[in-house]
């Protein structure tokens, strides 16, 4: 029998770690060899089921101090339960639920599996979503299709075929789990012949192929809240797979991409507008009509002297504020561009020239000379 690597040295940490460190310390070596990101790499895979086990026993504040005081042998010997390793990954998945609830920002995982004939949650979907600048100002609502495993409706989730029903298994007695023996240590393993179900199905339903769930797509209602961005995500509730042996559905995760705009863009909730204006405009002042998604464009006056890069402010016209985040609206932030025009006609360079004269400025001369107009 392989020895086994000490827990402490599988996730990194010193003796003396808090529990906080150990937890920590897991998460990123649950990330680094998540069957996810690794996938068909057993090597990985190993890794992944090594911390769990590791953190398994250090994360229970009873075996970790039996392990401290009699190592890998005091767990079993103890009648702890501990240290006796995972089947598989989804006996990791299982187990720690709530981990990987924090870690990937959703619940239950399609990979769990097993477990005798107890409830379980269906496993969370995940859908991305790419929407307009527009409509994640004002908010809306899509109809979004997507493929999900649900109850199949012919053996309504047995898997067994109409008229018969699943048997207990006779390997594990319906538990789910047999006892293996290694060497002087029994741990407890997904049972091989009914994967953890704790059933078998001698006539399997010939529409799900024995497995209790039908793929089927589904349209979704989903309501897109006014002042979403790219990156947050939707939670809605019941919109997953199936849940097994009548367990709830699991939930619909669905993730926003705000598409770029060529006019706005946004800071938080305020709303950058880029304004060009000309060199007249500028000088003298004028009015603009600003479409900034109300009911009616805003009319917007720029003061005389106007300077390049100033920014004009308009309180409470720009993006409506999420719940979490306050009330109201950002504001409407205007940057203004002076454009300079790179040709003139005649005319307007002589009256350009004149007005150079009265504000006392040099300026080039149609022969590249600078005119004298001081003196």
């Amino acid at each position: 029998m392989a020895t086994k690597r000490d827990y402490y040295e599988i996730l990194q940490v010193s003796k003396s770690a808090s529990a906080d460190e150990i937890k920590k310390s897991y998460r990123k070596l649950a990330v680094q060899y998540h069957p996810d990101r690794n996938p068909g790499d057993k090597a990985a895979e190993e890794k992944f089921k090594e911390a769990a086990e590791a953190y398994e026993v250090l994360s229970d504040s009873a075996k970790r101090q039996r392990y401290d005081q009699f190592g890998h042998a005091g767990l079993n010997a103890g009648g702890f339960g501990g240290g006796a390793g995972f089947g598989n990954v989804d006996d990791v998945f299982e187990h720690f639920g709530s981990i990987f609830e924090d870690l990937f920002g959703m619940g239950g995982s399609s990979r769990r599996s097993g477990g005798g004939n107890r409830a379980r949650k269906g496993g969370d979907l995940r859908y991305d979503l790419r929407i307009s600048f527009k409509e994640s100002v004002l908010g809306t609502e899509k109809k979004i299709q997507i493929p999900r495993k649900s109850a199949c409706g012919t053996c309504e989730g047995s898997g067994a075929a109409k008229g018969t029903k699943p048997v207990t298994c006779s390997t594990c007695r319906g538990q789910g789990q047999v006892a293996v023996q290694q060497g002087f240590f029994t741990y407890a393993s997904t049972c091989p012949d009914c994967n953890g179900s704790g059933k078998r199905i001698s006539t399997p339903c010939g529409d799900c192929k024995g497995s209790g769930f039908q793929t089927k797509s589904s349209n979704i209602n989903v309501k897109i809240p006014a002042g979403i961005d790219t990156g947050m995500r939707l939670r809605v509730g019941g919109e997953g797979e199936g849940g097994v042996n009548g367990g709830p559905a699991g939930d619909l995760y669905v993730f926003i991409e705000v598409e770029p705009n060529h006019l706005f863009k946004r800071e938080e909730f305020d709303l950058i507008y880029s304004l060009k204006v000309g060199v007249a405009q500028a000088i003298l002042g004028t009015e603009v009509m600003i479409d900034c998604f109300e009911e009616e464009p805003r009319k917007i006056e720029i003061p005389a002297g106007i300077q390049p890069g100033q920014r004009l402010v308009v309180h409470g016209a720009g993006i409506p504020k999420l719940e979490k985040y306050g009330r109201g609206k950002g504001d409407l932030i205007i940057e203004v561009n002076v454009e300079i025009p790179t040709k003139i006609n005649k005319e307007a360079e002589e009256h350009l020239r004149a007005f150079a004269l009265k504000m006392g400025q040099n300026v080039k001369n149609s022969n590249g000379f600078f005119d004298k107009i001081f003196g």
